[in-house]
C-alpha cells in the first residue's frame, strides 16, 4: 500500500515505522526538518518537508494515489489534521484518518458528519488511552485484558511470579491436569518473556516474569484466575497521580463507576481547572506525587489501585514501584518510551498504558482486508490481536484447522458464533460469518489476512 503520514512525532514515527516494516510504501509530510531527519534514522521512508495541509505539498506526495493518509500532525490545533485529512480526501486518497484533540468530535453525531465529509475515522490517543485504563480496572485479576463480543470471549495477560501454580510446569503437564469441561473454557494462546514473544507448544515451560496470554469463554476467567494464582479485585478506591488529559478523563470515567478517586498534580493552577471540570465526588489535592511521605499521608496504603500519569516515564515508573511497596494491590502507569514497557513490567508494575501502541492498532486495521474489525496490540509483546469476521469460501472454512498450512506464528484462539462462543482446537471448523479472534506475530498478518479474504 501507498501510505502517506502528515507529521512526523512521536505518533507519526512510530506508525511510519511499524508501517514501513509490514512492506508499505511510506511518505511523511512535516514542515519539521529535524524531525524528518531524526525518522529517516530509523525507517527506509520518504520524507518531504513542507506544510502537511497544503495542495502542492499534498501534490507532490502522491496523494491521489495514497491508500490511506494518516493526518498526526505533532503540537498543532486539530484543525490543521482535520484540514489536510479532508484535502487528502478531496485529491483522491482512497482512505483518511485525522487525529484529534477534543471528546466533544467523538459524539456519534458528528463522527458521522466528518464521516460524509469523507474521514473514515478520527482518534484521541488519550482518550484511547483513558478507556483503555478504567476498562483495566474493571478486571482486576490481570496486567491487561480484551472483550470480544461483549465479553462472550476474554483475552487476559497473566504474569507468572514465585506464586503462580504453573511456574516451572511445561504446557502438556498444566493441560493434563484439567477437566475436560475446563479445557474446552480457556487457552493458552503466546508467552512473552524478554523482548521475544512464543506461540507455547506442548513442551513450552512457564517461566519466572513471562507474560502468560490468555483467551476464555466468560464462564471460565475465574478459573482461569484461580490458575495463575492470582485473586479478583473489586476497586473502591483510587489514587491517581499526575493532572494530563488522560488523567482528567480517567478520573471521570471511575467516578462515574461510583469508585472512589483522589488526583494529586503538582501544578496549582492545573489543580483549579480540574476542580472545575471534574465532578465534586473527585478529590483534587495539590502536592507533589514523586513524594513517599506525600503519598502515605494522602492514603496510599488504603487505595486498591494507583495510576501514574504524569509526562514523565521515569516518575510514573518509579511512583508505581513505591506504591507497590505501600501495598497497593494493583499499580498502572502510562510509559510513551516503548523501549521502557518491557522494563517498566520487569519492576512489578501491573499493567503499562502506552498511547502510540494503542493508537497503532486502530490504524493498522486500515492496511488489513475489510474482514479485519480490529486490531489490537499488547504491551509487552511485539504481537497483534486481529478480529476477524469470516467470508464465505474464505481459505480459513476450507477444513479443520488442524489441516489448513496456517501460519506457524499465529493461532487461533476463540470463535463468536451466533450467540455462542468457544475455544478454537485443531479439530475445529471455521464458518462463514463466525468472528474469529486471531493471536499473530507481525511477520505473519499479511498471510494470515490471506485466509480470511
Amino acid at each position: 500500500m501507498k501510505i502517506i503520514i502528515e507529521g512526523a512525532g512521536e505518533v507519526g514515527s512510530h506508525l511510519a515505522k511499524m508501517l514501513r516494516a509490514e512492506g508499505n510504501d511510506i511518505v511523511v509530510i512535516d514542515n519539521d526538518a529535524a524531525r524528518l531527519a531524526q525518522i529517516e534514522l530509523s525507517a527506509d521512508v520518504q520524507t518531504i518537508e513542507g506544510n502537511p495541509s497544503s495542495i502542492a505539498v499534498l501534490r507532490n506526495a502522491g496523494v491521489a494515489h495514497a491508500d490511506l493518509v494518516i493526518a498526526v500532525y505533532p503540537s498543532a490545533a486539530q484543525e490543521v489534521n482535520i484540514v489536510g485529512a479532508l484535502l487528502a480526501k478531496q485529491l483522491g486518497a482512497a482512505k483518511v484518518v485525522a487525529r484529534i484533540g477534543d471528546e466533544d468530535y467523538l459524539t456519534a453525531e458528528n463522527k458521522l458528519l466528518f464521516k460524509e465529509l469523507g474521514i473514515e475515522l478520527m482518534f484521541y490517543p488519550e482518550k484511547i488511552a483513558a478507556d483503555e485504563i478504567v476498562d483495566l480496572l474493571r478486571h482486576g485479576s490481570s496486567s491487561e485484558t480484551l472483550d470480544f463480543a461483549h465479553g462472550r470471549l476474554q483475552i487476559a495477560v497473566f504474569k507468572v511470579d514465585e506464586n503462580t501454580p504453573l511456574l516451572d510446569l511445561k504446557l502438556s503437564e498444566f493441560t493434563q491436569g484439567l477437566s475436560a469441561e475446563e479445557a474446552a473454557q480457556f487457552r493458552i494462546i503466546a508467552i512473552s518473556r524478554s523482548d521475544k514473544t512464543i506461540i507455547p507448544g506442548p513442551d513450552t515451560l512457564f517461566r519466572y516474569n513471562d507474560l502468560v496470554f490468555t483467551i476464555a469463554r466468560r464462564e471460565g476467567a475465574e478459573n482461569l484466575v484461580r490458575h495463575f494464582g492470582k485473586k479478583s479485585l473489586s476497586v473502591g478506591r483510587v489514587l491517581i497521580v499526575g493532572g494530563t488529559a488522560v488523567a482528567e478523563m480517567v478520573a471521570r470515567g471511575l467516578s462515574r463507576q461510583g469508585i472512589e478517586v483522589k488526583l494529586i498534580e503538582k501544578n496549582r493552577e492545573r489543580c483549579l481547572e480540574l476542580s472545575d471540570h471534574l465532578p465534586n465526588e473527585v478529590q483534587v489535592v495539590n502536592g507533589d506525587g514523586r513524594n513517599s511521605d506525600f503519598l502515605y499521608e494522602e492514603g496510599i496504603r488504603d487505595c486498591d489501585a494507583f495510576i501514574a500519569l504524569s509526562e514523565n516515564d521515569e516518575s510514573n515508573v518509579l511512583s508505581c514501584v513505591v506504591a507497590k511497596k505501600f501495598g497497593v494491590p494493583r499499580t498502572v502507569a502510562e510509559v510513551e518510551n516503548i523501549e521502557y514497557v518491557r522494563l517498566a513490567e520487569e519492576m512489578g508494575v501491573d499493567s503499562v498504558i502506552n498511547k502510540k501502541l494503542i493508537t497503532a492498532g486502530r490504524i493498522f486495521k486500515f492496511t488489513l482486508s475489510g474482514k479485519a474489525r480490529f486490531v489490537k496490540y499488547m504491551s509487552g509483546t511485539d504481537a497483534e490481536v486481529i478480529e476477524y469476521t469470516v467470508a464465505p469460501g474464505s481459505a480459513i472454512t476450507k477444513g479443520p484447522l488442524k489441516e489448513l498450512d496456517f501460519p506457524r506464528g499465529a493461532i487461533i484462539g476463540g470463535v463468536v458464533r451466533g450467540s455462542e462462543s468457544f475455544i478454537a482446537v485443531g479439530d475445529t471448523v471455521i464458518e462463514a460469518y463466525d468472528r474469529v479472534a486471531v493471536f499473530a506475530l507481525p511477520e505473519t498478518v499479511r498471510e494470515i489476512d490471506r485466509f480470511f479474504k
